[in-house]
């Protein structure tokens, strides 16, 4: 029998947490699915822990990537899936037990939607108090318009919460190995393909967050690698998109001015900037936030990363007419 959900769960070195993880896929409400468990060469107890499993449950699959890293351990699991959704899951976290079900009998209730993800619950017992500002930004949108509309703020969706129609990987390309967060660069290169995310207004994830997450620990993770990949694909959308606006982005201070010069490498002609007061920067008008009228020909990229910032400016420009998506948008 094929299953209907294949569950791909790439892990390295992680004997203190993979029977963890596979208990929880194990003991899901929905039995029909299959469980590939991706060995990226583990050197410890791993691979022993996942043997012991796939012997006692003929639903696990357990194979091996040499290629090392999570987007050949993924790939590999894609193509030997035989669901038509699949759902990503790690190592280190654990999925609730109703978790395929829903998001399973989401997608078929909703065929126009390629992807679904949920709400997590963080878990960490490091200082993280940037990480849960994040998780309860992920966790504060749901629809469709809102998380393509968020896109390029932050990852709209935590990745190991994601169920997604198999055939996508096919038509819109697999992981891609490179200098940018694989998981982020694959979200918005489906999103820009015109695939709808949604996500489950249901916590049905405990994220655990660590030492070696690869968000802390890997360079491809770091802000100048997501700016980069969120300037190419503002940069493919504006110019589609746009028509017969200019862009002007507000934040002219040096972090903003940095990431400006990825949108400028790309193609997009930047006519002015907004900040407190009237200026110069860089050969270019920079404008009081104060002057800003209502709509027309100018389209508002709001740069400015300071928390709280971003939800004043939101409301600032809302106030002012602005709609989003349409007249502005956040990357922060």
């Amino acid at each position: 029998m094929i299953p209907e959900v294949s569950v791909i769960l790439p892990f390295f070195n992680a004997e203190q947490t993979l029977a963890r993880a596979v208990s929880s896929i194990l003991d899901q409400s929905f039995p029909d699915f299959e469980l590939i468990l991706v060995d990226n060469n583990s050197t410890d107890s791993s691979s022993e822990i996942a043997g012991f499993f796939a012997v006692k449950d003929d639903r696990i699959k357990m194979i091996r990537e040499e290629n090392q890293g999570v987007v050949f351990a993924m790939n590999k699991g894609m193509e030997l899936a035989r669901g038509q959704f699949i759902a990503r899951m790690d190592a280190d976290d654990v999925s609730h037990p109703k978790r395929l079900k829903k998001q399973f009998q989401f997608l078929i209730d909703n065929p126009e939607i390629g992807l679904v993800g949920c709400n997590v619950r963080h878990v960490s017992d490091l200082p993280s108090e940037g990480m849960i500002r994040f998780v309860d930004w992920v966790n504060s949108f749901h629809l469709p318009k809102e998380i393509w509309q968020n896109r390029f703020v932050e990852i709209p969706l935590i990745q190991p919460s994601v169920m997604f129609r198999s055939h996508l990987w096919q038509v819109h390309g697999n992981y891609k190995e490179g200098d940018f967060p694989e998981d982020y660069e694959l979200f918005l290169r489906w999103l820009d393909a015109g695939v709808r995310f949604a996500k489950l207004n249901e916590t049905l994830l405990d994220w655990h967050d660590s030492e070696k997450r690869l968000t802390r620990t890997d360079s491809r993770y770091n802000s100048g690698a997501f700016y980069k990949t969120k300037a190419f694909y503002f940069a493919k959308w504006f110019s589609k998109s746009i028509k017969n606006k200019e862009l002007w982005i507000w934040g002219a201070g040096r972090k903003s001015r940095q990431r400006a010069k990825l949108l400028e490498q790309e193609g997009v002609q930047i006519s002015g900037y907004f900040d407190f007061k009237d200026k110069t920067i860089a050969g270019k008008e920079c404008k009081s936030y104060k002057d800003i009228r209502g709509p027309g020909k100018t389209f508002i990229l709001s740069m400015v990363g300071n928390y709280g910032a971003r939800e004043q400016i939101i409301s600032f420009l809302n106030v002012k007419g602005y709609q989003l998506g349409e007249d502005y948008l956040v990357m922060s």
